[in-house]
């Protein structure tokens, strides 16, 4: 009998993922409006500057400094500039009513707040005056031509994922579209005839040994989180022709085919001699809990993986690493596809049973700063992680005492 492998470390199961997935390079124009979640395919390179010229930061009045020598100085109004108005020059010896965001007129170096001046009263048809009640400082609530953003600036480098703050940054610079990576196509489907949909079956009519498939609506919800094409296959029957055929079909159109369950070597086990029947497949039984088993391979161009069928291990395998596949396939920045690592956080509960692997636990920040854990870490308990808000990442035979530090990986994180 052939010994079993040893377990792979995640930090080695992630490096030999990684190198077997090369970048998506097909891309398309889409409107800034729709490219929330999308990944940027070139740099957005400013052709203005913003703040395109000096501007106002505060309703006020821009005046020369040298023109109130003392505290109570009374200066006439020459002009009103509010924003979207152009601006004359700043005759001497007066000051300018203006608003926030509007142009600086030519020759004022500062702007006082309206709270800092006192308005006098003016006879019908007379300039207005205005008297300064502080002294002001050169280039005081000024904002500069091009400090926020120069000529020629990359805003937005390649690779990186766009949000709000992204698309915001990309239509302050006038662009109205952004060339994107296109979006990763998934297929997913899940093997086992003892799985049944909700709404199919009610409760009460189950038959014995039946469970509802929880894995396909967490997995879709993963996926399209990460801004993937899905297509939902249902649920493939425990057929090995079945099997072949929902592959191939999947191959044809896919760039990543994801199926959870099925993947050992038992008789009704058939996604792994399908997978080897139209390309090729690694079984991996990696060093971490919950989540062993794992399989990665490819058919044609496409990726396979098989996760594991116990809920809780299809979830947490697929965020360490389904997420970073799909990532570098999405053309992603490199950075943070290694090794999770985690966020120093205070542990608030004790954790005595070390684990030969790399271990994930799943807890709740509380109100103190702290974490709590979850009593029951096991892997086919889903109320874990509706109740959890992240995962703590333990090295192998760790231990926990109560007040010491943890590196804590929170799903908010997980899942961009």
């Amino acid at each position: 009998m052939n010994p079993r492998p040893p377990l792979k470390p995640l930090s080695q199961a992630l490096a030999q993922l990684l190198a077997a997935v090369e970048p998506l390079n097909a891309t398309e124009q889409v409107a800034t409006l729709d490219a929330d979640g999308r990944v940027l395919a070139q740099d957005v390179v400013s052709a203005l500057h913003v703040p395109p010229q000096d501007n106002s930061s505060m309703d006020g009045y821009a005046l020369r400094c040298a023109d109130v020598p003392q505290v109570g100085t009374l200066l006439p109004q020459s002009q009103r500039i509010a924003a979207g108005m152009g601006a004359k020059p700043l005759e001497a010896g007066t000051l300018a009513r203006i608003f926030t965001g509007a142009p600086l007129p030519p020759g004022a170096d500062a702007v006082v707040m309206q709270e800092d001046c006192t308005v006098q009263d003016a006879a019908d048809g007379a300039v207005p005056s205005v008297r300064v009640n502080v002294l002001p400082q050169h280039g005081q609530w000024i904002r500069r031509a091009g400090e926020d953003v120069a000529r020629g600036d990359v805003v937005l480098a390649r690779g990186i994922r766009l949000g709000p703050a992204e698309l915001g940054q990309a239509a302050g610079v006038g662009m109205g579209s952004l060339q994107v990576l296109r979006r990763v196509r998934v297929a997913l489907f899940s093997t086992g005839d003892e799985l049944v949909m909700p709404g199919d079956c009610a409760p009460a009519d189950m038959p014995p040994g039946a469970i509802y498939n929880s894995n396909r609506f967490f997995l879709v919800s993963l996926l399209r989180r990460l801004g993937c094409e899905v297509s939902d296959l249902g649920i493939v029957p425990d057929q090995r022709a079945a099997t072949v055929e929902a592959l191939r079909n999947a191959a044809h159109t896919h760039d990543l085919i994801v199926t959870s369950g099925g993947v050992s070597v038992g008789e009704e086990d058939h996604i792994k001699p399908a997978v080897q029947a139209l390309g090729s497949l690694d079984l991996w039984q990696i060093a971490i809990k919950p989540g062993k088993p794992f399989a990665h391979g490819r058919i044609g161009w496409a990726h396979f993986v098989g996760l594991p069928g116990n809920p809780v291990s299809s979830f947490v395998t697929f965020l360490l690493l389904v997420r970073p596949l799909l990532r570098k396939l999405q053309g992603v920045s490199q950075s943070g596809l290694g090794d999770p690592g985690g966020v120093p956080t205070r542990a608030d509960f004790d954790w005595p049973r070390a684990d030969k692997r790399q271990e994930f636990v799943r807890v709740r920040r509380n109100a103190q700063g702290g974490l709590d854990v979850f009593p029951n870490q096991s892997s086919g308990v889903l109320t874990s992680l509706v109740w959890g808000d992240g995962l703590v990442n333990l090295a192998p035979g760790q231990t926990v005492a109560r007040g010491e530090m943890v590196a804590y990986l929170g799903f908010a994180e997980l899942l961009t």
